[in-house]
């Protein structure tokens, strides 16, 4: 079963979320295309205008597929990336370990099923699933966690640079602490393996990540780009060269900040260079003093030539940050479409103004679908309350509170009361007008604190009402705590594991089947 809630009623979403999806006057300089109506013939028409490298993308690709079990529909989109009809649409995320929080899922189930909707949209053309993996990035706090059944289990890996280059030492404790967590669910057995598989027999993160990406997606076609590639990174040169020498990035995003700053906090600032220097351990910003390019932490400088030889001998060496980072996915993929979250399309804001100096084409912006996922028991407790789930995004309080409210038989909220003090205290202030106008101030100062004590009341009364209600209270609370863990969304919390242990790749199919790629709506799935 589906229920649908706004994105701008959960309570759980900022105000430029919520602007970007009604699409108001502010912020629409900032993106190409509508989020809930986009033109996706105009996007691809300007794609098409735009001369991807797509042999060297494809070759590349196959490179990183050689040591894969071989599926065809994964085959088929790669090779089909050499024609001037396919194009792609992509989400992208960073490797964390066993995938991380739950909505990374979403946004590949939601980029999956895009791309469907489009081959029937335009039958002419093809459309290609991408998942951009960030392995170049370097949080290995964030990146290293998953919360499981109530508990965090973190990663002691004792490494530095960019996580997709780490060697998975030691995951396979963390392995059997999820094996011992996900019990003899049906299919634990076979996802122990599946994580035993990706992170036991590979050389590091981004492989082990490609491959478990691949064992879970494959079947619908996705293809897994990593970027940190020498070939790949070859292509987009011209840009870093003029980036490490020019720094316009840093200007032209700042100048898109001045006006956004305006009206919403700002997400991602420019550094005078976006790039940082990536070598195994390590992955440090590179600045510019006087004649001199520095790598910060390290005794490494260049001047001018050595840099720009190091560039064109070692452009792997060199990783792009979060504002010039998009822009290489677009350089490299014949993209029309990004699908991100809350986070990504708030940075993604500050870019257009970059695209259009470098005249690469900017994607259709899309939200990640959000999803609540409901258990049996949680729904017969909220049936047996009387209570809906879109009910459960307020806080605990205020679920407690207008349930208390809703089923007493006193009368807890004294409006009565308050409008006979309102009524006493215009009379009061007439009189005190009449007898000596500066002894209206002291009326007015009274009528607050008698206001104030009729609050107090209230909040005993409801207070003490609560009590009565003391086993529905605690039933809330259990929904809440479980399906709002730490109060956090479910989505930005959980790990994907306890479902797919109970219900395998059928549990992925569940999801596909829910989502709407292009919407303003939160997903609750019963």
């Amino acid at each position: 079963m589906l229920e649908y809630i706004p994105y701008g009623k959960t309570g759980y979403f900022n105000q430029l979320v919520v602007d970007f999806l009604a699409e108001e006057p502010q912020i629409k300089p900032f993106y190409a295309y509508s989020p809930v109506k986009p033109d996706f013939a105009a996007a691809i028409k300007a794609r098409q205008q735009f001369n991807t490298p797509r042999t060297a993308l494809v070759a590349a690709l196959q490179q990183q597929y050689k040591n894969l079990e071989p599926v065809k529909a994964v085959q088929d989109n790669i090779a089909s990336l050499l024609e001037e009809r396919t194009f792609t649409v992509t989400t992208a995320h960073q490797p964390n370990i066993f995938t991380g929080y739950l909505y990374f899922v979403y946004k590949i189930l939601q980029t999956i099923k895009l791309c469907r909707e489009l081959k029937q949209q335009y039958p002419q053309q093809h459309f290609v699933p991408v998942y951009y993996m960030g392995s170049e990035d370097n949080d290995l706090e964030e990146l290293g966690s998953i919360y499981l059944e109530g508990k965090t289990l973190t990663w002691s890996a004792g490494q530095q640079g960019a996580v997709g280059r780490m060697q998975p030492d030691g995951l396979e404790q963390l392995i059997s602490q999820v094996k011992d967590t996900l019990g003899y669910a049906p299919h634990a057995g076979e996802l122990i393996a599946l994580l035993r598989k990706a992170y036991l027999e590979h050389n590091n993160i981004q492989e082990a990540t490609l491959y478990l990406v691949h064992e879970l997606f494959g079947r619908y076609g996705l293809v897994v780009l990593v970027p940190d590639n020498p070939d790949l990174k070859r292509l987009y040169i011209p840009v870093m060269k003029d980036e490490l020498f020019h720094q316009a990035s840093h200007t032209i995003v700042n100048d898109t900040l001045a006006q956004l700053e305006a009206h919403y906090k700002v997400q991602a600032n420019p550094r005078e260079i976006n790039l940082f220097y990536l070598q195994d351990g390590m992955r440090e910003r590179i600045v510019q003093e006087g004649e001199q390019w520095k790598v910060l932490h390290t005794p490494l400088k260049f001047d001018a030539a050595t840099l720009e030889k190091e560039l064109e001998t070692h452009p792997e060496r060199f990783s792009p940050n979060v504002i010039l980072r998009g822009m290489f996915q677009e350089t490299i993929l014949p993209n029309i479409a990004f699908v991100g979250g809350g986070g990504e399309i708030a940075y993604w804001l500050e870019l257009k103004g970059l695209f259009a100096h470098y005249k690469v084409p900017y994607p259709v912006l899309l939200l990640r679908n959000s999803l609540l996922l409901t258990d049996e028991m949680s729904k017969q407790r909220l049936d047996k309350l009387g209570i809906t789930t879109a009910e459960l995004f307020q806080s605990t309080d205020d679920i407690v509170n207008g349930y208390v409210k809703k089923h007493t038989n006193a009368t807890l909220v004294l409006k009565e009361e308050y409008a006979v003090i309102e009524k006493l205290f215009d009379a009061l202030e007439e009189k005190a007008r009449s007898i000596d106008v500066t002894l209206v101030a002291s009326a007015g100062a009274e009528r607050s604190k008698a206001l104030k004590s009729i609050g107090k009341l209230e909040h005993k009364f409801l207070r003490a009402e609560k009590k009565k209600f003391a086993w529905q209270t605690d039933q809330i609370k259990q929904v809440k705590n479980k399906l709002f863990p730490g109060g956090s969304l479910q989505e930005r919390k959980e790990n994907f594991m306890p479902w797919y242990a109970a219900e395998g790749p059928a549990f992925l199919d569940r999801v596909l089947e829910a989502l709407t790629p292009v919407t303003d709506q939160f997903i609750i799935l019963s």
